[in-house]
């Protein structure tokens, strides 16, 4: 039996097609059940639902023997390296997004920077945070936050945030705009590093599979 690890919410919905181009039909939804593993139309292949920043340590340690992460979860957590028990072998190109610095509209950021200026920063990116600033040499506080991030500005105990970016809407809709990319986003397949050699027959088929079912998704993001 091969397990694969999901997140609820984007990903989940956006990685639904790729499985079924790839054959792959999950039996249930998880919007209607309270069950974490979920079938699928293969006796030997179900889902575990986990939340997203799990999914890594899932796959590493055996919970699972494939998932998909966003590139922002594999990093921070360090977790992207195949040094780390963890195969990346599929940009999936899926759950596309930006990790950016946002600040209210009107503050002059790029001043502020130049000026070196200490800032205070929001985030539950510590370490994609830390290590941007620190190449730009920027001084800052971090504010470790989960959710609401924009309200750290409204509220006074931030300056700016880094924060995930998709249309920015969310970001317009409370005075904020985004002044820096800082990196571009998207899912990846991820593997057990052992599990990929000590079940090869099984899993590379299916990593073949989800590797051209995501052909399209690419094609749609270039055009």
């Amino acid at each position: 039996m091969l397990t694969l690890a999901l997140s609820k919410g984007r990903i989940f919905d956006d990685t639904l097609p790729l499985l079924q181009r790839a054959g792959v039909e999950v039996v249930e939804d998880p919007q209607s059940t309270r069950k974490l593993i979920l079938g699928t139309n293969r006796a030997d292949l179900r889902v575990v639902l986990v939340r997203a920043s799990d999914v890594p340590t899932y796959v590493r340690y055996g919970g699972a023997d494939l998932g998909v992460a966003g590139l922002d979860v594999l990093l921070e957590a360090d977790a992207g390296d195949d040094g780390d028990g963890l195969y990346r072998p599929v940009d999936l190109g899926i759950a596309r997004c930006r990790l950016s610095v946002a600040a209210p509209v009107g503050w002059d950021y790029a001043a502020a920077v130049r000026q070196g200026a200490r800032l205070r920063v929001a985030t539950k990116y510590l370490n994609l945070a830390r290590e941007h600033f620190a190449a730009k040499g920027v001084h800052v506080d971090l504010v470790k936050l989960y959710g609401s991030m924009e309200l750290a500005p409204l509220t006074g105990i931030a300056d700016a945030i880094v924060d995930l970016v998709s249309t920015g809407g969310t970001l317009r809709a409370n005075g904020l705009a985004e002044v820096e990319r800082i990196l571009d986003i998207s899912a990846r397949l991820i593997v057990n590093q052992a599990a990929f050699k000590t079940r090869a027959a099984a899993l590379r088929p299916l990593v073949a599979a989800l590797r051209a079912a995501a052909r399209p998704s690419h094609a749609e993001a270039q055009s």
